[in-house]
């Protein structure tokens, strides 16, 4: 198969996937990732279905991804999503180092379905005082001894 081909191939898999939630009583999001040709992970989107503000399709299928191949570096991997990562999952993505990415929506889409995450960007750029959900520094000092002592340990394992 080439990759092109492929890649269609996974999108509409991560589309069938976003359809088959609604269905099943969860949100219209889809996700599928791939190693070396290979399906490693697949999920949709399931936060209504379990109480849980952070079960995106993304999240979902990168938590699959990284049981099966037994790591939390999904590094060679390509993400398929049916729509485009909002902040939470495009921060997953980065932090598991999935190497590529393809959406098939876009955040107007999304927006348009009642998925409007354009506010979590403008939060983000914001001061931390100056953003709507309430955000103050406590403890500065006793909480960068844990970073000290992270530093200072030779034996860890880097992410």
């Amino acid at each position: 198969m080439q990759k092109q081909d492929f890649d269609e191939t996974m999108m509409k898999r991560a589309i069938e996937l976003a359809s088959k939630s609604i269905d099943n009583g969860g949100g219209p999001f889809g996700a599928v990732i791939t190693k070396d040709g290979k399906i490693v992970g697949e999920a949709s989107n399931s936060v209504t279905k379990e109480n849980d503000p952070t079960a995106h399709a993304e999240v979902n299928a990168i938590r699959q991804a990284c049981k099966n191949l037994g790591t939390f570096m999904l590094d060679g991997c390509t993400i398929y999503a049916s729509c485009e990562p909002c902040p939470m999952c495009l921060g997953a993505i980065y932090w598991s180092h999935i190497s590529k990415v393809y959406y098939g929506c876009n955040q107007e889409d999304a927006a348009k379905a009642g998925f409007d995450d354009k506010f979590i960007y403008d939060e983000i750029e914001l001061r931390p005082e100056d953003r709507k959900t309430k955000m103050e520094e406590l403890l500065p000092k006793e909480a960068a001894q844990v970073f000290e002592k992270w530093i200072k340990k030779v034996d860890k394992t880097e992410y």
